[in-house]
């Protein structure tokens, strides 16, 4: 993302968008009662002297919205900011009428806060961060495969497919069968590839994946050199994907990847969660006492549980988000787009690794030993 100009005295930040990822970055800053401006294009019906209004016409226009409602079209790739407007020429004459703006990449928006968290203006200066490419996923073995992209903000599932192949006693029916099997899968990383380049990453159980390797490199040298890594896991398909994001098998991989960073917070707090530990919590009632103590080392959130929050318990997510940023602590925001963001949404959105351990007694924190 591009950072045109910045005004933070006037709350008034001027952004570009370069890739789908910068659309997820957007939807997680933009949110009710902020105003966004941006060119659009409006019909506008002009006065007859006598009788109906003439046929209405579309026209450009550059216009302004106190947001209301922020949704995200992944299917189009564009965020749609719903909205009343504020600010518009005159010669429209649409102040206080209803209007939504299309954010799509390549295009300029103005985005004005009353107030920029800390929070927001630390994921606008990640979204300015040149990132690898995005990594295409391609899990595999002899019963189905799935190709998916992993982007910043979670995965698209391009395509997934069950096959069923000869048995192994069927050696010339079973060696045809896995040869249109593995074209399939070349064609389908054909298409994904055509839009934009794409590091690639195989993973699966067995041999099928060596296989696939040892295939493309000898049919299709152009997309085998995109090949960064082969990796073994128990399951195939979405399932195996899952599992190598949650396992960490590819932190190292993909280590920019802010679905992996997300994936590992939450397998910790898991993990702690699981071992009886008192230096984690979750929940919003708990979360807020541990933050009144000054205790959160690590406040993390679903995107989707922030969102979909009223008014008065984002008030007071954000006074939570205020105080962890005062103790030095840290905020991430998780996605709800991935397997990850689902767990944490099911702990009720919001959780916290603590800086040290903090009970609870009849719905009271006390510091120290157990009573």
């Amino acid at each position: 993302m591009k950072i045109l100009k910045r005004n933070l005295r006037k709350g008034r930040v001027k952004v570009m968008m370069e890739s789908i990822d910068d659309l997820w970055h957007l939807y997680n800053i933009i949110f009710p009662k902020d105003k966004v401006y941006a060119r659009t294009t409006r019909e506008v019906k002009r006065e007859r002297e006598y009788g109906r209004p003439k046929e209405g016409k579309r026209i450009p226009v550059f216009l302004g919205v106190d947001v209301d409602r922020v949704i995200w079209d992944r299917e189009l790739n564009r965020l749609r900011v719903h909205g009343i407007v504020c600010d518009a020429p005159d010669k429209v004459s649409i102040k206080g009428s209803r209007h939504t703006l299309d954010l799509t990449v390549n295009k300029p928006i103005d985005i004005i806060k009353s107030r920029w968290s800390k929070n927001h203006l630390d994921r606008l200066r990640k979204a300015t961060i040149k990132d690898e490419t995005p990594i295409l996923l391609v899990s595999i073995d002899d019963e189905e495969f799935c190709v998916a992209i992993l982007r910043q903000y979670g995965l698209d599932i391009i395509k997934e497919e069950k096959i069923r192949l000869p048995g192994k006693l069927e050696i010339k029916k079973r060696g045809q069968a896995i040869q249109n099997f593995f074209e399939r899968v070349l064609q389908t990383i054909r298409n994904v590839s055509s839009d934009e380049s794409k590091d690639i990453v195989i993973i699966g159980p067995g041999f099928v994946k060596d296989n696939l390797t040892k295939y493309l490199r000898l049919t299709a040298s152009d997309i085998a050199n995109n090949i960064i890594d082969t990796k073994g896991v128990n399951s195939a398909g979405i399932s195996g994907i899952n599992e190598a994001l949650r396992s960490g098998i590819l932190t190292k991989t993909l280590k920019r990847m802010r679905v992996v960073e997300e994936s590992k917070i939450i397998e910790e707090i898991l993990s702690r969660l699981g071992r009886g530990r008192s230096d984690v919590t979750y929940g919003f009632d708990d979360v807020i006492q541990a933050s009144s103590m000054g205790a959160i080392e690590r406040l993390v959130l679903s995107d989707l549980a922030f969102r979909k929050a009223s008014e008065e318990r984002k008030l007071d997510m954000e006074k939570v988000m205020k105080k962890v940023e005062e103790m030095g602590g840290r905020i991430d925001i998780v996605s709800a787009e991935h397997e990850a963001g689902k767990k944490l949404h099911s702990l009720g959105g919001m959780a916290a690794l603590l800086r040290y351990p903090v009970y609870v007694d009849s719905g009271q924190f006390e510091d120290g030993s157990k009573n």
